[in-house]
């Protein structure tokens, strides 16, 4: 089929290329403007643009979707759509203009986290599964009918930089399959069912504050949901400590290390544990501000706290 393809970052590209391996013309991708990244602030191609034009496929990035965009579509002769994480809504007639309607990859096992951070989301949730979904777009968002699924198990030490990298891969082998159906006929529309939907919203600062109340499990599964990007933190006398690695330990201690939420009860090697609402959470790695990842002890150390600080 001759194809178009939007998207923007890392997630899409294992698509695209898969798309083009598959032997589909893309007759165009669209992915967001350039922009300004690193230490230079000089401009540079989304990795779906930069991919792109290392396999010599027409690029754009219109301001609008209408009319005339629907046109050159039209001109190109554009079978179908795909779209994995474009960052933008499509306008009802767009999404009525190719004669095979628009594919969306979704990195969920849809009605569940719809929406923007479906993979963030999951591992914060602590799910054991999660998984792709293609569908037909619709107006709604992520309401559309289900073309295939394919479940992908979530460790329970599994990172979000684990998980989008494996989903990815998981995305385009499941698109690639769900053009070859689509295609035949052999695939059929399945409606979602929307009274279980939920909801996986974009993330906030306060998302990525750790909350000593919460259990150990919980805190846990923050700190891994959030790494790489754009991880979790605690306070340290006013300032940001990025939690870049922890773990959970089961042994248990005497009454007198219990401590208040957020308070340091022990100090092993790298290692450092603190009191939570339930359970002790062992610091592993941390990231001061302006500063590089290290050990959780050997920061402790070099600050000169230890058991009976406060962190919060």
């Amino acid at each position: 089929m001759r194809v178009v393809f939007m998207g923007t970052p890392d997630f899409a590209v294992p698509t695209l290329e898969a798309i083009v391996a598959a032997g589909h013309t893309v007759s165009l991708v669209v992915s967001r403007p350039d922009k300004p990244r690193g230490r230079g602030q000089k401009p540079l191609p989304s990795p779906v643009k930069a991919a792109a034009l290392a396999m010599g496929l027409p690029v754009e990035h219109p301001v609008k979707l209408d009319g005339d965009f629907i046109q050159q579509l039209k001109d190109l002769k554009v079978d179908v759509g795909v779209v994995a994480a474009f960052g933008r809504i499509l306008p009802k007639a767009l999404l009525e203009a190719l004669p095979k309607g628009w594919i969306n990859v979704h990195a969920s096992l849809l009605p569940s986290f719809r929406g923007a951070a479906p993979i963030h989301r999951s591992v914060i949730n602590g799910d054991a599964e999660t998984g792709i979904t293609t569908m037909l777009m619709s107006e709604g968002l992520d309401e559309g009918d289900m073309l295939l699924q394919a479940s992908l198990p979530i460790g329970p030490n599994d990172k979000t930089g684990q998980v989008h990298d494996a989903l990815a891969q998981l995305g385009a082998c499941l698109l690639v399959e769900t053009l070859d159906g689509w295609e035949k006929g052999t695939i059929k529309p399945v409606p979602q069912d929307h009274a279980r939907s939920t909801y996986a919203a974009m993330l906030t600062k306060a998302d990525e504050q750790i909350q000593w109340e919460q259990s150990a499990e919980a805190i846990h599964n923050r700190v891994r949901g959030m790494n790489p990007w754009p991880g979790a933190y605690t306070m340290d006398q006013g300032k940001i400590l990025k939690v870049t690695a922890g773990r959970l330990r089961r042994e248990s201690f005497p009454l007198s290390h219990s401590g208040a939420p957020g308070e340091i009860v022990d100090v092993t090697g790298d290692e450092v544990a603190v009191a939570t609402g339930s359970g002790l959470y062992w610091l592993a790695e941390v990231r001061p501000a302006g500063g590089k990842t290290m050990a959780a002890g050997a920061y402790v150390r070099g600050r000169r706290i230890g058991t009976g600080f406060r962190f919060g």
